[in-house]
């Protein structure tokens, strides 16, 4: 008896160091691997329309207003990582998606339409990253086409052939079972955006010298150049691009659920990563943006770097938009992979005996990779990330309009998912007593973000009204 305890104490502590509190396998995660996919999933396409955002609001509001979202960004987020455990920091129970952490906090209604808004604002995203990543593709060959044949040439190319090739490899891509093994996804991600961000910036400093000064105004660009209410749209436009520029919150906690476990608690490694990633992201967007602006003024066009306001020297340029697209396939996973996992999820949990929905094949791997060892296929897995990889694909060769859809996402994710759900949540966890200070301030940031996410949603939806009219599905050129 006395052998059977000291052997089963044995075994628990072997399986203590391969299993968290939990039961599932340890995580690994770290501060820099969650900085990684907070960097992955906020440095992307919105760096590049942050120019053109600047130039309708002008040298004034623009930086502040992309300084006034990177706090409310910061502040709600540590808010958000406060509840990924419910009760103690260190030993409560685990919630493994922003999902979860609604209904841990406020359950009710609040939870079905966290959800809704948290996985259309995904399939949108999978959307708006579709239509950035073929623009930057199609940019390479439209630079290559005028380093050829002159500025003077159009070079009219279609867009839809690269929807179809990124479509592709995010098939392929999608079929990484979860988050925790794409943290090398990430970080080539990470990288490949400092990259392009770096090359937007050097771009834009050597316009500027050759203009020999810096473009621009106070208030942005001028009524007569546009008419008044285009300014006004195009103002609470930039409002929207810069909202999704940082956004992220709504795949916070699937990102703090790879950290590993305490001490120190995942709330406080979590706080530090968004503290590390907030601020790297800041100081990249007020140098690409700022200094976009600062190049071209009035005319900053709506994507730095497609939007060819440069053309020499072009090898340059393609390596910066090849950077745009390795870029946008990590993070077009990191968005889906909370998504995917809730499908899998539910449809395991609705049909528990069915073979294709959890069953899986194994499928053994080229000698040398992984270590020998096979590839766990599942049927489910492949045929729906499949298809919602091709159904994404199609919608955005319907709607390649990038500072349009671009704007519409950030306003529509960003007071509900950024700052409401989170800001109710802590309220809750916390006992913040009503009508108190803190919970007058807290009240009171709600309500100025769902203005700004009201007025930028109108300016965007604005925007696609006026596209709509000029354009023709699946024949659009560039």
């Amino acid at each position: 008896m006395e052998v059977s305890s000291v052997e089963f104490g044995h075994h628990a502590a072997a399986a203590s160091k391969c299993f968290d509190d939990d039961g599932r396998l340890k995580r690994t995660g770290t501060m820099w691997t969650a900085s990684a996919h907070i960097i992955t999933a906020v440095i992307g396409s919105g760096v590049l329309s942050l120019a053109w955002a600047i130039a309708q609001l002008g040298w004034v509001a623009g930086p502040t207003v992309m300084l006034l979202f990177s706090f409310v960004t910061y502040y709600t987020s540590a808010l958000l990582a406060d509840c990924y455990r419910s009760g103690d920091a260190c030993t409560g129970k685990r919630n493994y998606t922003y999902m979860d952490a609604v209904n841990a906090n406020l359950s009710g209604v609040k939870v079905w339409f966290c959800g809704f808004l948290q996985y259309a604002n995904i399939v949108g995203v999978a959307i708006g990253y579709t239509i950035a990543a073929s623009i930057s593709m199609l940019a390479i060959q439209r630079a290559n086409c005028f380093h050829v044949e002159g500025h003077g040439d159009p070079c009219n190319i279609s867009s839809t052939p690269y929807m179809i090739i990124f479509g592709v490899v995010q098939i392929f891509f999608s079929q990484i079972p979860d988050f925790d093994q794409i943290s090398w996804l990430s970080i080539l991600a990470a990288v490949m955006s400092f990259t392009y961000s770096t090359i937007g910036l050097g771009l834009g400093i050597a316009q500027v010298v050759s203009n020999k000064g810096v473009q621009g105004s106070l208030t942005g660009i001028s009524v007569g150049l546009v008419t008044p209410v285009d300014k006004m749209w195009r103002s609470l436009q930039a409002f929207g691009d810069i909202a999704f520029a940082y956004s992220y919150s709504l795949i916070l906690i699937e990102i703090q659920d790879t950290i590993r476990a305490p001490p120190p608690s995942e709330s406080k490694v979590m706080r530090r990563a968004t503290v590390v990633s907030v601020a790297v992201t800041t100081f990249f967007y007020m140098l690409c943006g700022c200094m976009g602006y600062a190049a071209f003024g009035d005319n900053a066009p709506g994507n730095l770097l497609t939007g060819f306001g440069f053309y020499e020297p072009f090898w340059l340029l393609d390596v910066a938009n090849a950077a745009i697209a390795v870029h946008l396939v990590g993070a077009y996973q990191v968005y889906c992979q909370p998504l995917f996992a809730f499908v899998e999820k539910w449809a395991r949990q609705r049909w528990p005996k069915s073979r294709y929905i959890t069953g899986e094949v194994d499928v053994p791997l080229p000698l040398g990779t992984a270590g020998g060892r096979c590839y766990k296929l599942s049927l489910f897995r492949l045929t729906w990330r499949t298809a919602f990889v091709v159904a994404t694909t199609v919608v955005s060769m319907l709607l390649p309009f990038f500072n349009d859809v671009v704007g519409l996402l950030g306003a529509l994710g960003f007071w509900p998912l950024t700052v409401y759900f989170p800001v109710e949540m802590y309220i809750v966890q916390k006992k913040v007593p009503r009508w108190s200070t803190r919970w007058v301030c807290l009240q009171l940031l709600s309500v100025a973000c769902l203005v700004i996410t009201v007025a930028s949603a109108a300016g965007s939806v604005a925007g696609i009204v006026s596209d709509l009219k000029v354009y023709k599905p699946f024949v659009t050129t560039s």
